[in-house]
This record gives structure tokens, C-alpha cells and sequence, in this order.
């Protein structure tokens, strides 16, 4: 069917079955240019172009001659007129420095069928510089691409290399308002270009290291190379940065000795493998001096140039449809994508959005100064957005809706990350180092701290839960989370791992399970905690931890769901407040052999004829200066306090101490204030003593002390 149609017919039909709108504001844009420079329009009979989507070699080298004309004319802005522009599977468009390139909406820059598995139609190369691309549709081959083919034998055969704009090591770069789809790789790639110079061994070292005033001076615990490095390779026309790679055998650390062209001694400096170099003005040459190892044999390093693209700005554009990426941040340094519709990535890992990945530990390239904001991403199979590599990151005011995907994933060889004011619309956030994470909103999802190194704060939950697993204790610090339960979710709070700290959590209204959860280490310290009308019918499982002035109500409807502390360790309760649903058969519930309770300057509010503390199993319980009120019990056999229970009494007793000390408990009716009575075979004695019983009783074993109690 599809031969029956010209290459023009295909690329507009394809355009219409995806319903791509032109790109926004081009109108303005236009506008903008003109104001901006005169804008040239190549007449396309004057280079060979074709734009009725033939002639794929004639057209790109048009388009290349073209360029190059303008550039060497001293031509700013330069455009193409409507049509459809096929550029061939062996080529690319080459573009200039200094140079506007405006496409109109209408114009579509087609890549032609290929069978490569890499290739990229517009490429912004090394040391190109201060260039704008504005404007137009750029067209991959995703649905006609061979598949089948390898560019060589030991490549991956995975087509994952089909870029539609590809930067590496360009800089002042803005691209806006393109549409860029049906990549088989990526719509954007911004990464750097890399070269090594040269490498050495063991052959290139001597004995030896270079004194204050760059004299070459004996000493058996260095080595030096044995020749001068310098900078003849054109690469290092415009930037002799350099930078160590790769090292084996060598201290991490040296130090590098400048010369200028007639031997002259200029300056030293002291640096790191993977450290950036930057040599001082007329430096020509300059020699390496590292601590002597051990064994000199299997040494070696590479001496690398490499330059990451800089100052990129993506504004205003749509990526979709692409198979592997919308955007890649592979190499680059200042970048900020803003304002893009970003969606439908998927085909091939990662399937993201956007992915900052320079592979920086595996001899690739540092991200560094990445700023993402006020996009919006969605339909993309995997992720929205990856911090995977790299250093300093904005990610603000970006609507998060690939729905059950990540939207964003920081992973820990990416530092210092502000994730700030963004809405996770079905997403995830799974967050693993260093990362500021403030203001953000998330419904029907999951949120995923690790640490060390985050704090989150302000954070707003719909059916969501907000989960902490910190790697190290105080990894994670939170404050100011509510967490909103519909009904229709599992949602609420989750933390496990090394103790952190929590402020003001505040979890409303009753999700499908359990609206707390957690174990670990225990030891963390929740202050504020507030959970409104949990689920009765699973109640909270408390993680092990202090808890002061919280809040607890369950909802009405279950009877079994109790607030439980029923791991092992520590639990304090202190200056809280609980108040159970009218139809629950408990309260509270701690059970655990290892578990050490302390309740105590609390309130206990009982709705029902229910007990409002029931102890199973514990090695130390703590009650003390409690206020327990239960205004609604029906059977005088109640036992408000229960210490094991009636079908466990002739087991052996496995509740090893507990004091219950200076309460006040009240009833409606003469009620069992506190029971021991079944707390099994050879039960210690517990302390009762100096509480105030109103209208309560107590039912105590007989070996128990109790001492200073007022029964009223």
C-alpha cells in the first residue's frame, strides 16, 4: 500500500494520523527573527534542494552548501521555505556557527529510510558555536526503519542511535519551538565530544619529579613522563583543557608542570583523575609527576580532551513519538529545558522523557548546571524525567503524568539536586542521594526517599504513599507532608531503614489498607504526627520509634484494626492523643517479645465498648501519667487495660515487665480498669500503682504490686 504514495504523501499522512500541532508561537517567532536580522530564505533551484521529499542526496548537500554560503556571506538568519525535505540516510545537515535557522510549522526535515543504527539529521558539532534552531518539524524513520540491519559486526543490532538533533561540544545553543518524532533513538541529544590524545605506560615514566622552579631534580619516590605532552592536535585549537582517564596502577592524584613553547617554566597545579585541567595563557607542553607505585609494570593512563556543550537552551517544543528519548543530557554543562511538551517515549530503555546521563563513570561525560522547568510529560512507557549523572539540577513547576511510570528518578551518582513545585499526576518520585525535594504535589502514585543527603518538605499527597528507607541514620529529613485517603487506594506513610526524623505528617481519611507502616532499625522520631479516620478494618503498623504529641482516630466500620506496635524495639509514645472508632475491639496493641512500650503524658479516647490498651507479648511496658476515658462500654467484663488475654492464660507468660504508673482511667460503668490476671504461667509481678480508678475496678494476679491506686 505504501508504494502506491510519494515520500511527500507518506511524511503528511504520518503527520495526521499522530495529530501533531504546529509548533507554538511560531507566528511570534517569526516575528521575533525578523527583528532579530533579516531573515534569508535559500531559493532552493540556486543549491539543488528538493521539497516534495526527493532527492535525499541532492537536497542535504543543497542545505549544507547553503549553510556554509550564508556563513561565509556573514548571513545571520536563514530559512527554508514550506515543504517536505528528505535528507538522506547516509548524511546529515551540518549546521554553522552564528546562524538563526527558521523553519516555518509547514516545513518538515525528513530523515530518509535507513537501516543504520546510528545517525542524526541536524548535527551541531564541535566548537560550533552561538546557534539557533527555530521553528519546523523534524521527521525520523522510526516507522519505516530496517530493523535488521548492523552497522558492523560487533555493534549492539539494538537501533537505538537514530537522533534527530545531536549537539557534542557546541555552545550558546537555543533551540525552540521544533517538533521533533519517530526517532528510533533520540528527538535531542546534548552531549560532548571526546578525543583521546594519547595513552601511557610504563615505557613513558622515569624516575624522578620537578622542583618549585620547574627543574627536573631526582627522587626515587616519584616518577615524571619522560617526554613533555602538548597540545598539537587540532582539538585543542580554542580550549586546552585536557583531563587524566583510566588510570591503572597510579595514584588518583599528581600534579602537572606547564612550559611555554621555548622550555620556559610558567606555573604547576595539583589535580584529580577526571578533573577538568585548565592550562595558563602560552602554555605549550607540560609533564605529569605521580607518586611511584609499588610496581611499576601494568601502569597506565589516557590523556583525554574533552568538551561538553554549554549553554543550551530548549524552549518552547514538542518531542513525541521517539523510541528511545525525547531529550538526552549526555555531556553539557548550563542547560535548561523549558516550556516542551515531552510524551510517548517508548520502544527501547530508557524510555524517558528527558534522561541527564553522561555515562561519567564509565569514561563518559559530566552533566553539571541542568535546569528543568515548567515542562509537561506524559504516555512515556518508563520514566518522564532521569537524573541518573552529574552535579547541580533544578527540576521545577514540571507536570509529571506518564501514569504509573517514574516521573522522576535521581539516582545516586547525581548530587545536589532542588526538585521544587512539580506535580507527579500518576507518577513516581524515587529519589536516592543528595537531593532537595520542596513543594511538590503527587495523586495517585508513590513517592521514594533513600538518602543520605534529602530532605523533603511541603509535600501534598492524594492516594499516594510516601515512602522513606534511608541508608544512613538521619538520611532523610521530612517535614510538612499531608497525605490525603480517598478510599480507593493503598496510601499513607511507609518508613523503614536507619532512624530519621519526621515533622508534622498529617495523614486524612481512610485508604484501601493501612495508612502507616514501617520496621527497619527503628529509632526514628516522628513529631506532630496526625492520622485522621485510618482504615479500622487494618489499623497502622507503627515502625518502631519516639512519637510526640500525635495524633491518632480511626474511622468507623472495622473491629479489628488497632493502632499497633508490634515489632521489636522501642516505641514512645509521648503527649499523644488517640481516639478509637466505636466499632473496633481495641485501641491500642503492642505485641512483640522483643518489643520495650513506653506510653505516657497521652490521652486514650474509647467510643465503643472496647479495650483501649492490649498487651500480648512485650519485654518492657511502660505506662505512666496517661489519661484513658471510655464513656461508651456496655458490659461490666470490659477490661479497659488488659495485659494477655483470657485464651492465653495457661500458656507461659511472656510479658517480662510492665509498670502502669499515675493514670487516671474512667468509665460509664464499673468496668475493668486494668487486668492482669491472665498474663500467663509464671508471670513476673507487675507494678500498679498511684493511678486514679473512677468508676473502675482493677483484676490484678496475686503476686502483683499494687500500691497507691484511688478507686472512686
Amino acid at each position: 500500500m505504501w508504494k502506491r504514495y510519494s515520500r511527500l504523501a507518506i511524511a503528511i499522512a504520518l503527520l495526521m494520523s499522530i495529530q501533531i500541532a504546529l509548533p507554538p508561537g511560531i507566528g511570534s517567532l517569526k516575528k521575533e527573527a525578523a527583528a532579530e536580522s533579516e531573515l534569508h530564505v535559500f531559493k532552493l533551484s540556486d543549491w539543488g534542494i528538493y521539497n516534495d521529499g526527493t532527492h535525499p542526496a541532492e537536497t542535504t548537500k543543497g542545505i549544507n552548501r547553503a549553510l556554509q554560503w550564508a556563513s561565509q556571506k556573514g548571513i545571520k538568519a536563514v530559512s527554508l521555505p514550506a515543504g517536505t525535505y528528505l535528507i538522506a540516510k547516509e548524511s546529515r545537515i551540518n549546521m554553522v556557527s552564528n546562524m538563526l535557522f527558521e523553519l516555518p510549522g509547514d516545513a518538515i526535515l525528513q530523515k530518509e529510510t535507513n537501516g543504520k543504527e546510528n545517525y542524526s539529521l541536524l548535527y551541531i558539532g564541535h566548537g560550533i558555536h552561538d546557534v539557533t534552531i527555530r521553528g519546523g518539524v523534524y521527521l525520523g524513520d522510526r516507522e519505516t526503519h530496517d530493523y535488521t540491519k548492523k552497522d558492523h559486526q560487533h555493534s549492539a543490532g539494538t537501533h537505538e542511535g537514530g537522533h534527530g538533533i545531536l549537539l557534542e561540544g557546541a555552545s550558546n545553543v537555543t533551540i525552540e519551538g521544533v517538533k521533533v518524532t519517530h526517532f528510533t533513538g533520540d528527538g535531542l541529544v546534548i552531549g560532548g565530544y571526546g578525543k583521546m590524545i594519547t595513552d601511557l605506560y610504563e615505557k613513558n615514566f622515569v624516575s624522578g619529579a620537578i622542583d618549585n622552579t620547574g627543574r627536573q631534580v631526582k627522587n626515587s619516590n616519584k616518577i615524571i613522563t619522560k617526554a613533555a605532552l602538548n597540545f598539537e592536535n587540532p582539538i585543542f585549537a580554542n580550549d586546552r583543557s585536557f583531563e587524566l582517564s583510566n588510570i591503572k596502577g597510579l595514584s588518583n592524584q599528581f600534579e602537572v608542570y606547564f612550559y611555554s613553547a621555548d622550555g620556559k617554566f610558567i606555573s604547576k597545579t595539583a589535580a584529580k583523575v577526571r578533573d577538568t585541567v585548565q592550562p595558563p595563557a602560552k602554555t605549550a607542553k607540560f609533564y605529569l609527576v605521580f607518586d611511584k607505585p609499588k610496581a611499576m609494570k601494568g601502569i597506565y593512563l589516557e590523556f583525554w580532551k574533552r568538551t561538553v556543550s554549554q549553554k543550551v537552551a530548549v524552549n518552547n517544543s514538542e518531542f513525541a513519538f521517539n523510541r528511545r528519548q525525547g531529550i538526552t543530557v549526555g555531556g553539557a554543562d548550563q542547560v535548561t529545558i523549558t516550556s516542551n511538551s515531552i510524551h510517548d517515549m517508548k520502544g527501547i530503555a530508557p524510555q524517558s522523557g528527558i534522561d541527564v546521563e553522561g555515562g561519567y563513570d564509565y569514561n563518559g561525560f559530566l552533566n553539571s548546571n541542568v535546569s528543568i522547568i515548567n515542562n509537561k510529560l506524559y504516555n512515556n512507557a518508563l520514566y518522564d524525567v532521569i537524573l541518573f549523572d552529574g552535579r547541580v539540577a533544578l527540576v521545577e513547576n514540571n507536570h509529571f503524568a506518564s501514569k504509573g511510570a517514574i516521573g522522576l528518578a535521581v539516582s545516586n551518582p547525581f548530587s545536589k539536586a532542588k526538585i521544587i513545585n512539580n506535580h507527579f499526576d500518576g507518577s513516581r518520585i524515587l529519589v536516592e542521594d543528595d537531593a532537595e525535594v520542596i513543594g511538590n504535589k503527587m495523586n495517585d502514585s508513590y513517592a521514594y526517599f533513600q538518602g543520605p543527603n534529602i530532605r523533603v518538605a511541603n509535600m501534598e499527597l492524594t492516594d499516594s504513599t510516601f515512602g522513606v528507607s534511608s541508608k544512613v541514620r538521619n538520611g532523610v529529613s521530612v517535614s510538612d507532608v499531608t497525605i490525603t485517603n480517598k478510599g480507593t487506594k493503598e496510601s499513607g506513610l511507609s518508613v523503614w531503614g536507619e532512624p530519621i526524623t519526621l515533622k508534622n505528617i498529617t495523614i486524612v481519611g481512610k485508604p484501601t489498607l493501612r495508612a502507616v507502616t514501617g520496621g527497619g532499625k527503628g529509632g526514628s522520631t516522628f513529631d506532630n504526627l496526625k492520622v485522621m479516620g485510618f482504615n479500622s478494618n487494618y489499623g497502622l503498623t507503627l515502625p518502631p520509634g519516639t512519637y510526640n504529641n500525635c495524633q491518632i482516630e480511626g474511622a468507623e466500620g472495622g473491629k479489628f484494626g488497632a493502632v499497633s506496635a508490634n515489632l521489636a524495639g522501642k516505641y514512645v509514645f509521648d503527649g499523644c492523643t488517640f481516639k478509637s472508632a466505636s466499632t473496633v475491639s481495641t485501641l491500642f496493641l503492642g505485641e512483640h517479645p522483643k518489643l520495650d512500650l513506653t506510653i505516657k503524658n497521652s490521652k486514650f479516647e474509647v467510643t465503643g465498648n472496647s479495650q483501649a490498651i492490649s498487651i500480648q507479648s512485650a519485654s518492657n511496658f511502660l505506662l505512666e501519667n496517661n489519661v484513658i476515658t471510655a464513656n461508651k462500654i456496655t458490659s461490666k467484663e470490659t477490661e479497659i487495660i488488659k495485659l494477655n488475654d483470657f485464651w492465653k492464660r495457661k500458656e507461659k507468660y511472656d510479658i517480662l515487665k510492665a509498670v502502669i504508673r499515675g493514670n487516671t482511667i474512667t468509665a460509664n460503668m464499673k468496668a475493668i480498669g486494668v487486668s492482669t490476671v491472665n498474663a500467663g504461667v509464671g508471670a513476673p509481678s507487675y507494678r500498679i500503682e498511684k493511678n486514679n480508678f473512677n468508676n473502675v475496678t482493677y483484676a490484678l494476679k496475686a503476686n502483683d504490686v499494687a500500691s497507691g491506686n484511688r478507686l472512686k
